[in-house]
């Protein structure tokens, strides 16, 4: 972080100063995770699902923190922070482990202090990123396209939230050119609070999918509360930019939401940076023609991705339309494109086993589009010969929202696509049952109770050449099978954080 003293933090977040006298430098980084605190970090002290933050202030400061960041008095140096009222309604969202208001309160002030903090670096670019599905492979590529134009700090993992937005925005060094932001959002209004922490230059809206149904209601609605990105845009004339995806209907009638500049992507004549001549490799890995025209630059170029599927397109076509916008030549952007190696864990990561399986790991998350996504790859990398194709999927339930609908459109997406379906939990029944009634002559699909039975099936039926998809979402933990099955210096992680972020009402106080 930009050093900062505690009397100047003080008098950003508010609160008080609690046994210092104000003076110390936070010089280090600002942590809410007491094992990752060093030598002049600030630690902030937050409720989590299974620990409180405040109980590990002795810790941080014996591991070389300065001061903490807290809701309650701590037998260490603090900055402490008035609590939330909790009968008064707030725009902050709380943390699950939230009972007092105390997570709230922190997450309100880390907030202040990253507003502080961007401030005092102007000449940074800020880039928003917001989509129902794609948004962290994309941010990651634009990260890997602007650190070749100057020093970028880019959101790590899916650090989306209240939490991670200002967590990440709080690593900013006087001489960062870039600050790449995923951005997340559960409910109308929270996007745009993001956007005031740290107010975009260029925003970038991806797709309105399913992903989230369940807080929304409607796609409509999830198309509202994405549109807050481009609605919190510089006008044109200060910068502005909208990268809006002309090939979803919902995401370019975003244009009429901004006095930003508008870019297009997609595969249209209509798009200001597009994709032509498609074509799949064996490995399902696209090449394309990019092709450019925008004010300050225009051309074509040939350009092969190194990460598998054909949806990985639209990704790629946005981090390039903000590459270029800051300064990157066509030429720049075709040799970072070719040289990703961004590709997040549990997000269409293909690894190869000592048995000659190919393993598809996109068990990270799931949606409509992601699940058709990532079928689809399935079917192109398994082509030809005597390759078997899994595809084992797990449940998409989510609070508030019943997937039946989804559920059996899958397991007829999956008969179609796979040779073998194997279906994980009873919760996603109706995915199994969807297949079979679906399955044709060669296909079968059958229902395992959970992970473990999924990984004894896999070992002993698979044969190598295989192809295997793992699809599903983070609670269905299909990413277990991938870490039995891969060598042990391959392992993935489940859970970013101790942290999960709620809507207030969904939290007691």
């Amino acid at each position: 972080m930009i050093p900062l003293d505690l009397n100047a933090i003080v008098a950003v977040v508010g609160g008080r100063l609690h046994r210092t006298d104000g003076s110390p430098q936070v010089h280090g980084t600002v942590e809410f995770d007491s094992r990752k605190v060093g030598p002049g970090s600030l630690f902030v002290a937050l409720p989590g699902q299974h620990s409180d933050g405040h109980q590990f202030a002795e810790q941080a400061v014996a591991q070389g923190a300065v001061a903490v960041l807290a809701a309650h008095e701590v037998a260490t140096p603090a900055v402490v922070v008035p609590l939330v009222d909790s009968r008064m309604p707030s725009d902050v969202l709380a943390l699950a482990g939230d009972k007092d208001g105390s997570g709230a309160a922190v997450l309100a002030a880390m907030a202040k202090l990253a507003s502080h903090v961007l401030r005092q670096v102007p000449d940074c670019a800020v880039v928003g990123v917001t989509g129902s599905v794609g948004k962290t492979s994309t941010k990651n590529l634009i990260g890997h396209l602007l650190t070749r134009l100057g020093p970028t700090i880019t959101s790590p993992r899916s650090f989306n939230n209240e939490l991670g937005q200002p967590w990440t925005v709080l690593r900013l060094e006087p001489d960062t050119k870039h600050l790449v932001l995923e951005l997340g959002t559960r409910g109308i209004g929270h996007l745009a609070a993001l956007c005031a922490t740290a107010p975009p230059r260029i925003g970038v809206v991806l797709n309105v999918g399913d992903a989230h149904l369940g807080s929304f209601g409607s796609q409509d609605a999830i198309a509202t509360a994405k549109g807050e990105l481009v609605e919190a845009l510089p006008d044109a004339s200060a910068g502005g930019v909208a990268v809006l995806n002309a090939d979803d209907a919902r995401v370019a009638a975003m244009a009429s939401r901004t006095s930003a500049r508008v870019v297009l992507t997609g595969r249209g004549a209509d798009a200001h940076v597009r994709a032509i001549d498609i074509e799949l490799d064996d490995h399902a890995r696209p090449r394309f023609t990019l092709r450019v025209d925008l004010p300050s630059i225009s051309g074509s170029a040939r350009v092969a991705l190194p990460t598998h599927g054909e949806h990985q397109i639209y990704n790629a076509l946005a981090a390039s339309a903000v590459a270029l916008e800051l300064g990157a030549t066509i030429d720049d952007v075709i040799s970072g494109l070719r040289n990703d190696e961004t590709t997040p864990p549990h997000r269409m990561a293909v690894h190869r086993t000592s048995d000659g399986v190919t393993l598809i790991d996109d068990a990270r998350n799931v949606s409509s589009g992601s699940v058709h996504a990532a079928l689809r790859t399935l079917a192109a990398m398994a082509n030809g010969g005597n390759a078997r194709k899994w595809a084992l999927l797990g449940t998409a339930r989510e609070p508030g929202f019943t997937a039946d609908v989804r559920h059996d459109a899958w397991g007829r997406l999956a008969a179609q696509f796979a040779d073998r379906v194997v279906v994980i939990g009873e919760d996603a029944r109706q995915i199994h049952e969807a297949a079979a009634r679906s399955a044709g002559q060669g296909t079968h699909s059958e229902l395992v109770s959970d992970v473990e039975a999924a990984t004894v099936l896999l070992r002993e039926e698979l044969r190598a050449g295989d192809v295997v998809l793992l699809k599903g979402s983070r609670k269905a933990a299909l990413w277990r099978i991938a870490d039995a099955l891969l060598p042990a210096d391959t392992p993935s992680t489940g859970l970013d954080s101790d942290f999960d972020v709620v809507v207030p009402e969904a939290n007691p106080r």
